[in-house]
């Protein structure tokens, strides 16, 4: 036997010892597939509807919009975070984070300078554009899409799983769904106020029925007078005349005082002609209500005591019997304490609130 063959059967008996002693063909087949599979990958799927594999425990995120900066900060998973968005202000600390650019156009080279394992974008913000460019440059990404409160909820325990902090998803979902159904307990059986949301004023911009905009109005009592299945509509002052909203809404802007938006609006020719204006009838509330973000619920709960705070003043306590006096002789005789009525108390309410 050549020395080529001799080699060639002690090589094939060592193969054999080994599937022997691991298993066989099973042991192969499962070498096999776990050659084949990344460690620390699993797939999920994101907004777009994309089976998308990303990192099991990412620990380099980039935050591509506000709101999903907002939801990484409540689930308290900021210490990941190492880039967002020149538009990122909240929570206050959001904006000393590595900036990467715009919304709709962000810096890829910085973005990529970041060594993220994971970038977060918003299916409504984000273009389709910068998904396909991170796909290209390999970088895992992930994208949410909310169009009601419910939604934002859903995407906000959702994404708690996708940054593997269920834990923290499921309590802060519960939270937001109690308190949700606190104010719509609250709410029930009073009529709903008519609304106009103003995006902007000129031209003028609302809000279609169909965003989670529209719900928040619903969920805080209201009902826009936009009935559009667009979802930021541009409507006409002589429509809005017909209409006669109730009040305006309006989010705040991050300078000048509250109600400059009104201010600016009323003084605007024309508008004169809409009840609202002549009335001052009118409402602002933070800009979080234009961010799918967990803090939306508080926005919706502080519109709805704006438009109903009828509902919201507290009860008075039923006032208590002045004490009995008893008459002393002379000019120690007192006169008996002075009670305020029911009515007098309440009122002292609605004016201190």
């Amino acid at each position: 036997m050549s020395e080529a063959s001799s080699n060639f059967w002690k090589w094939l008996v060592a193969i054999c010892a080994l599937l022997l002693l691991f298993g066989g063909p099973e042991f192969a087949a499962q070498a096999s597939s776990e050659s084949s599979a990344t460690p620390g990958l699993h797939e999920v799927i994101d907004g777009y509807g994309r089976t998308v594999r990303i990192p099991v425990n990412p620990t380099r995120i980039i935050s591509l919009a506000p709101s999903l900066t907002e939801t990484v900060y409540a689930l308290d998973a900021e210490d990941r975070l190492v880039g967002d968005t020149d538009y990122c202000d909240y929570p206050p600390d959001a904006q000393k984070k590595p900036k990467v650019g715009g919304v709709v156009n962000p810096n890829l080279e910085a973005i990529a300078a970041l060594h993220p394992d994971l970038v977060l974008l918003s299916k409504e913000g984000n273009q389709l554009d910068t998904v396909r460019a991170l796909d290209t440059l390999g970088i895992p990404n992930y994208a949410t899409d909310a169009h009601s409160i419910a939604e934002i909820i859903a995407s906000t325990e959702k994404l708690a799983e996708v940054l593997n902090v269920p834990a923290k998803g499921k309590a802060l979902g519960d939270k937001l769904a109690q308190e949700l159904a606190t104010l719509q307990n609250k709410l029930n059986g009073v009529p709903p106020r008519k609304v106009l949301f103003v995006v902007w004023p000129e031209p003028l911009i609302s809000v279609g029925k169909n965003t989670f905009v529209g719900d928040a109005l619903r969920r805080a009592g209201a009902v826009s007078i936009i009935d559009s299945n667009q979802d930021w509509p541009q409507v006409s002052l002589e429509e809005v005349a017909r209409l006669q909203p109730e009040y305006l809404v309006f989010a705040a802007a991050h300078s000048g005082p509250a109600g400059s938006e009104f201010e600016a609006m009323a003084n605007r020719p024309g508008f004169e002609i809409l009840e609202a204006v002549r009335n001052r009838r009118y409402a602002v509330v933070s800009d979080a209500i234009i961010r799918p973000a967990p803090r939306i619920v508080s926005v919706i709960e502080d519109l709805a005591r704006q438009l109903h705070p009828e509902v919201f003043l507290e009860k008075p306590a039923t006032p208590k019997a002045p004490p009995t006096t008893i008459p002393l002789p002379g000019p120690f005789q007192t006169k008996p304490a002075v009670s305020h009525s029911a009515q007098d108390y309440r009122a002292e309410m609605t004016c201190a609130r």
